[in-house]
């Protein structure tokens, strides 16, 4: 059994602050954003900051600093002048990352981000969400392991009602990406189809969330030969957990969110070598991703509808388990011929694009560790995107570039289809190396109907490899973007009333489910 470890809390406040005031602060660690075109004042922060810069032991470029102990006249114990840049959200977040440790340490358990310069909400925003992930510590099954010590931070700026809202966007958004990680980090034994549905059932305390969990019997009654098919080499039952946020009037169409949720994927029977398979844990990071959204809705309560999907279960080789050539009948009534049962991912996401039309969204996006392909195409930088709409896909590209969370349109001809030709079904789920990311969503476009629908391939952005090994908790701060935006649009065009939430100064969110 999983010991459960004091949940840590991290306390985010928005707090109007100048340069005169921040050096009274209280605090083991001052961060000074210095901007290009600082204008320093009196005093001893500003003082400091125009001798760095006019020496050249300082430049405003993003990410140069100058860390300072005990300074004169500065209550805080550490003190780092740190060059923001154009103190745009990419400068900003380039410079926090850029002393990223400083956040880790021990005995930084308070610490204070000032912003020299007038800030732009964008750039709070990014401040907040760069602090966190700097200071993230997984520490669910490492017992003996140090967890967060930083539990307070003060965004400190010169005007604080203009940024107000985007500093609780903010707040809201590290909720989201960090239970999003904290799921993604686990391992298979303690993130179980079971476990993640109750992880889902969690988020039902939030304001406007609803969950609703579906069983083997009751995924068979809706005809998921495909879905069930995956699931029968595990001894793990397989769960269909369907949440809902309710924001806006039951007239409203949804957005419906499909997260894949392959809580280990050894391959089946055309099994994967030994070597990082156990990475494949992260074969459920689309799923932690739309647990994460919803963590973040819940913060934000925007005036929108939410569905999200996920369904969830072990891909397992043992004698029940789906072999290569089987035929299987999804929902849609189309058979599949199985010829390879590790491209299983899209195998789980058509019975349930096929189960998404019910509810009669706006639009649909899937979210999946789909292809190898796609690490191949895009590496680790932007996440691939496939849509049968161009409204959707402009609004989904402009989310990621606003969210630091980016994706790159790949193409959707028909001609990538021709591969998916099966002698013995309608289909077969695969179609060769060549376009391989392009072919696996030209099998799920098969499954989607009239409706608009995106496809997100996440295989490279949802988790890191080597010595920083991780959830990244991508895409949560695209999806969620993309949803405050078509929030915005859908009440401006007076189709739903808007409902802004409460905005106060100080903001905490739980770092890990309890």
């Amino acid at each position: 059994t999983l010991a459960r470890r004091k949940t840590p809390i991290m306390n985010f406040d928005l707090k109007t602050l100048e340069l005169t005031a921040a050096a009274t602060e209280k605090c083991d660690l001052l961060v000074v954003l210095v901007p290009e075109g600082f204008r320093p004042g009196q005093d001893a922060l500003s003082v400091l900051a125009a001798h760095a810069l006019k020496c050249g032991d300082l430049k405003a470029k993003a990410g140069t600093h100058l860390q300072l102990y005990l300074a004169p006249a500065v209550s805080a114990r550490r003190v780092v002048l740190l060059g923001a840049g154009n103190g745009s959200a990419r400068a900003i977040r380039q410079a926090l990352q850029a002393i990223a440790t400083t956040f880790k340490l021990p005995q930084v358990k308070r610490a204070v981000v000032c912003f020299a310069g007038e800030a732009q909400p964008d750039g709070v925003s990014a401040a907040v969400q760069a602090v966190a992930d700097a200071s993230y510590v997984y520490a669910t099954t490492k017992p003996k392991a140090e967890a967060r010590t930083l539990n307070r931070v003060v965004i400190g700026v010169v005007h604080a009602e203009p940024v107000r809202e985007a500093f609780a966007h903010g707040v809201g958004l590290v909720a989201g990406v960090e239970f999003a990680r904290e799921w993604g980090n686990r391992p298979a034994n303690h993130a179980t189809p079971s476990l993640l549905a109750d992880a889902a059932k969690s988020l039902g305390s939030q304001p406007r969330i609803q969950c609703k969990v579906h069983g083997p019997a009751e995924v068979a009654r809706l005809g998921m030969g495909a879905f069930m098919a995956v699931a029968r080499g595990s001894e793990e039952p397989l769960r269909l957990i369907e949440l809902r946020y309710s924001g806006a009037s039951k007239s409203d169409a949804p957005v419906v969110l499909v997260g894949k949720g392959i809580t280990f994927d050894t391959g089946g029977i055309s099994i994967k070598p030994a070597a990082e398979m156990d990475e494949m844990k992260f074969d459920m990071c689309g799923a932690a991703s739309v647990l994460g959204v919803f963590r973040a809705l819940g913060e934000l309560q925007p005036a929108i509808n939410v569905v999200g999907l996920i369904p969830a279960c072990e891909n397992m080789p043992d004698g029940r388990a789906v072999k290569p050539g089987d035929v299987v009948t999804s929902m849609s009534g189309q058979t599949i011929e199985v010829l390879n049962t590790d491209a299983e991912g899209r195998l789980v996401l058509c019975d349930v694009l096929t189960y998404a039309a019910r509810f009669k969204p706006a639009a649909v996006v899937d979210i999946a560790t789909l292809t190898g392909a796609c690490v191949i195409a895009l590496g680790s930088v932007r996440s691939g995107l496939f849509a049968n709409n161009d409204v959707l896909a402009a609004a989904l590209s402009a989310a990621g570039d606003e969210a630091q969370d980016l994706c790159w349109r790949m193409p959707l001809d028909e001609d990538y289809a021709e591969g998916l030709k099966s002698n013995f079904a309608d289909m077969g789920n695969v179609a060769g190396r060549a376009g391989g990311s392009i072919t696996a969503a030209k099998f799920l476009q098969r499954f989607v109907g009239e409706f608009p629908w995106a496809h997100l391939d996440i295989a490279g952005t949802a988790w890191k490899s080597g010595a920083g090994k991780g959830s990244t908790g991508r895409p949560v701060g695209l999806l969620v973007h993309y949803l405050l935006g078509h929030a915005q649009q859908r009440s401006a065009t007076g189709t739903v009333k808007a409902v802004k939430p409460a905005l106060p100064s100080r903001r905490k969110f739980q770092s890990k489910p309890a």
